[in-house]
């Protein structure tokens, strides 16, 4: 009887540490250092055949990034500027200071707050963003949800924004692709994007500040355009989900236009194998034409004199060939991209592989470029696309291409134009990525 009643008291009190176990566990999948106001656990979310419960836990990962200055061009600030219509809360060690609606905070690497450590700053009213006076994006002053997090460096102050997943991706897809394109494609960008971040958030691309990216085309672009109706609709109604292969979340690349025809991961380099087989080259094609034939990107070529083609080789690639003779292509990959040029002179040649690097060897400025509505732009630093052909016209080199962007994954402007003839971003979606589940 003894033996029973002690067997049963083990079993209670095994009971009550995997209960304690369990809930310790559920609160560490919210993410690291939760909001100074209680997290929200509830959302009006319009969820598309989803679970309540899962949805809420993708709703409430949190991810951090890195706040670069205006143009993206440092991490670090001499000085940082916020403000809140709402007030804010400054906390750092055991200190918690309330701000003035409206008042501006100030703040250097000298102040004495940071003697404490971290300074961590929200909004007083939960919903309400603050805005931050030292940086300029495409709307102006940007204002940020969550909390920032700042941290005094030998140069200057660190800025972190921490929030949710999901109101991250209300800022990053308008900074993506347009808000104004069909509601099917802005679901389809919200699900790359959401895949994107969670792959990004298995380790920290910042590991010194405890981040996960930064908001620049580094990663994925965020509040360089403000949350839009159209786009947060496009967000929540996807909340939760992401692009799976072979059991874990695929990295969904995209870019803005096809050529007709996608890329793999030869383009860059990289092995093409089983884990990621997703990034096949496909026919961006309803069987009977091209989705973005109509498109000015679509289709484009540039006449560069000889000489200005050879200064742009030699500075790009940092080997004085002389005045070239000729460009030729020696490798192509999967869709005819262009894998590998040589370039000759009369001073010797150079070989260059990869897309982005043939595409930054033949770019800049100097020349311009027709498009397939018949207008001209400019040359930049790359050129559009690795979809092309070239050959010497007496003293011009004439590139014939197509497609805007390195080719592998998703195109937007091909995503919206399926999106314009019915198909719904699942079928997008499965039409960039080969074999792919969405849950």
């Amino acid at each position: 009887m003894r033996k029973r009643r002690r067997k049963l008291r083990l079993m209670m009190l095994l009971l009550v540490i995997l209960f304690l176990i369990g809930g310790m566990l559920k609160i560490l999948r919210t993410g690291k250092g939760g909001s100074l106001l209680k997290q929200q656990t509830e959302s009006p979310l319009n969820m598309e055949n989803g679970n309540s419960e899962v949805d809420r836990d993708w709703q409430n990962a949190r991810i951090r990034v890195i706040l670069l200055s205006t143009g993206y061009q440092d991490m670090v600030h001499p000085e940082v500027h916020l403000a809140s219509d709402a007030g804010m809360r400054i906390c750092y060690g055991e200190a918690v200071e309330e701000w003035k609606a409206s008042e501006p905070f100030v703040i250097r690497p000298d102040d004495v707050r940071f003697s404490s450590g971290i300074v961590r700053v929200e909004s007083l009213t939960e919903g309400s963003e603050i805005q931050v006076g030292n940086i300029e994006r495409g709307y102006g002053t940007p204002s940020y949800a969550g909390i920032l997090e700042l941290r005094a460096t030998a140069e200057g102050i660190v800025l972190i924004n921490e929030l949710p997943v999901e109101e991250y991706l209300c800022k990053v897809v308008p900074s993506e692709m347009p808000a104004s394109y069909e509601l099917e494609a802005l679901k389809a960008q919200a699900v790359c994007a959401r895949s994107y971040a969670y792959r990004q958030m298995e380790k920290y691309g910042y590991p010194e500040y405890e981040a996960h990216v930064n908001d620049s085309t580094d990663y994925q672009v965020y509040n360089n355009s403000p949350a839009q109706e159209k786009s947060s609709q496009a967000v929540w109604e996807t909340c939760g989900r992401a692009v799976w292969y072979g059991g874990s979340i695929a990295v969904t690349y995209y870019y803005s236009t096809s050529c007709g025809r996608t890329t793999d991961l030869s383009a860059w380099g990289s092995e093409v194998n089983e884990s990621n087989a997703y990034l096949q080259s496909v026919e961006v094609s309803n069987g009977e034409a091209d989705y973005e034939k109509d498109l000015p990107w679509y289709r484009w070529s540039a006449r560069i004199p000889a000489e200005t083609l050879s200064n742009l080789v030699g500075l790009n690639t940092g080997v004085d060939v002389g005045k070239l003779q000729s460009v030729e292509v020696t490798r192509r990959g999967a869709g005819d991209i262009v894998l590998q040029i040589v370039a000759s002179g009369d001073k010797g040649s150079v070989t260059v592989d990869t897309e982005n690097k043939i595409r930054a060897a033949l770019g800049g400025t100097g020349y311009s470029i027709t498009k397939n509505d018949g207008s001209t732009v400019e040359s930049t630093r790359l050129l559009p696309s690795a979809f092309f052909t070239i050959e010497r016209q007496g003293e011009e080199f004439i590139i014939t291409g197509g497609g805007f962007g390195h080719g592998i994954g998703m195109s937007q402007n091909g995503a919206n134009e399926m999106a314009k003839q019915g198909k719904n971003y699942r079928e997008i979606l499965s039409l960039f990525y080969s074999e792919i589940e969405i849950k």
